[in-house]
């Protein structure tokens, strides 16, 4: 398979979101760099492109892809600013700080806290723009079938479209990921109330950031600014049993009496009480799902290819499911190019090994996000498995060690040394010990960071 004039090679990217949005720039960026001629399709089910109101955090390895493509003042100029602070982590009742954890936000590459409906416009916008796909809605992917040198899509209009390279951007419960792996979302015993508020509502605000989390034993209340500081947004975490929780749904139409909300976040200081007060009257009621670590992220010979969520679905602790879901699409766009363009390397031999790469360098640092995804948000309701049996002042100073330096890999990656370092065989900038170079097993339990899992069992394919 290379490029063609008059045979483009067909991709089609199963999930119009934030994810698959973003991989369809990045192959369009990397193949117009590399000459590749590519015919990109987006199939998404619902109706529209469309987020809900919410907002995702865009940490400064994802922001950098942006201004790699030339979309980095746009990303800017729907942003918040988190003023220096990525988050100042307090106590539930005071407000007394615990731990600030600092971000050099000044430059022109940073943070980008935003809203997702505005994350999704510009990056619609973008691929509009630059004819870097053909937008199509109400195409919902219900299998997709191995033709031998293409693969065939069958939607649930009954309709069919076949590609040369299949990319699963589906999210937590895709239908391509599920048609190979025999796996389910697992709950993480906690759920979230979301909402959006405009700051101009607050009374008055006595930190230097509009970035903070006030954490409590079994709940915790984080904020943050997005839409230029005209917007808050608002999570509430709380730890509760399933069988408590069996009427809650993955889901943003899921919602609850704000009520609810005042009575889990009972005894929090005042300017957070505020805060949920300027909720809606019916905010969203979220069950938080992830996965187990999956060691496969590719099949029928790689011409079917997993990304963002369906690869890695992991917890919002971290503020970095969006951008790990671009650093797939960055790398896989620019994998796709140097095979398309005819590379030597060994690894562009065939589509299997280029899908193979990609998974190679993505594999253990998202797998790793993912676990400690699930550790951050124990740490924050104090349910590690040290934690459970200690007061709050207690676990006040082990909060503050382990949030002090958590992000700084999460940050700090650089995402095309690590490709080039595995493409030229020189191993993988991101390693998990213990796992032959990746994470399976890392994803922890919910009780804490002793307890380990199995990788999920997957269908010879």
């Amino acid at each position: 398979m290379g490029s063609n004039e008059q045979q483009p090679t067909r991709i089609a990217i199963v999930g119009g979101g934030i994810g698959g949005l973003f991989c369809a720039l990045a192959i369009h960026h990397h193949c117009s760099a590399a000459g590749v001629h590519v015919q990109v399709d987006v199939f998404e089910q619902a109706s529209q492109y469309k987020e809900i109101g919410a907002g995702v955090g865009i940490g400064i390895n994802a922001a950098r892809l942006f201004h790699q493509m030339d979309l980095g003042d746009k990303l800017n100029g729907i942003a918040g600013h988190r003023t220096g602070v990525w988050i100042t982590f307090r106590r539930f009742d005071t407000s007394e700080d615990i731990v600030t954890v600092p971000v050099n936000d000044s430059d022109k590459i940073r943070q980008a806290p935003c809203a997702r409906t505005e994350l999704l416009d510009l990056l619609k916008a973008a691929v509009e723009e630059r004819g870097a796909a053909t937008l199509h809605t109400k195409k919902q992917c219900r299998s997709v079938e191995d033709l031998g040198h293409s693969v065939r899509m069958q939607f649930a209009d009954s309709t069919t479209a076949e590609a040369d390279i299949v990319i699963g951007c589906d999210g937590i419960h895709s239908a391509i990921r599920n048609q190979f792996v025999v796996d389910k979302p697992v709950f993480s015993g906690q759920i979230a109330y979301r909402g959006v508020i405009p700051i101009s509502a607050l009374s008055s605000w006595p930190f230097p950031s509009y970035s903070v989390a006030w954490l409590a034993k079994h709940r915790h209340l984080l904020v943050f600014p997005i839409s230029r500081n005209e917007q808050l947004n608002i999570v509430a975490f709380v730890t509760k049993p399933e069988n408590e929780i069996a009427d809650v749904k993955e889901s943003w139409t899921s919602i609850c009496d704000r009520q609810e909300v005042f009575d889990d976040f009972a005894g929090f200081d005042k300017t957070a009480q505020e805060v949920l007060s300027l909720m809606p009257e019916q905010p969203s009621k979220w069950r938080l799902n992830d996965r187990q670590p999956l060691d496969r992220w590719h099949y029928m010979n790689g011409k079917v290819i997993l990304l963002g969520d369906s690869a890695h679905a992991m917890l919002p602790h971290l503020g970095a499911g969006a951008g790990q879901s671009m650093e797939d699409g960055w790398l896989l766009g620019r994998a796709l190019s140097e095979r398309l363009s005819g590379s030597t390397n060994s690894h562009f031999a065939s589509l299997g090994s280029t899908a193979q790469l990609y998974q190679t360098v993505r594999l253990p640092r998202a797998q790793k996000t993912q676990a400690t995804s699930r550790a951050a948000g124990n740490t924050y309701e104090l349910q590690t498995e040290d934690m459970l049996d200690k007061s709050f002042e207690e676990c006040i100073p082990m909060i503050a060690e382990r949030t002090r330096e958590r992000m700084k890999w999460v940050w700090e990656e650089d995402l095309d040394a690590a490709y080039v370092k595995a493409r030229d065989g020189q191993g993988v900038a991101s390693k998990v010990e213990g796992h032959g170079g990746h994470a399976n097993g890392e994803l922890i339990a919910a009780k804490g960071m002793e307890s380990v899992t199995q990788p999920v069992s997957i269908e010879a394919q």
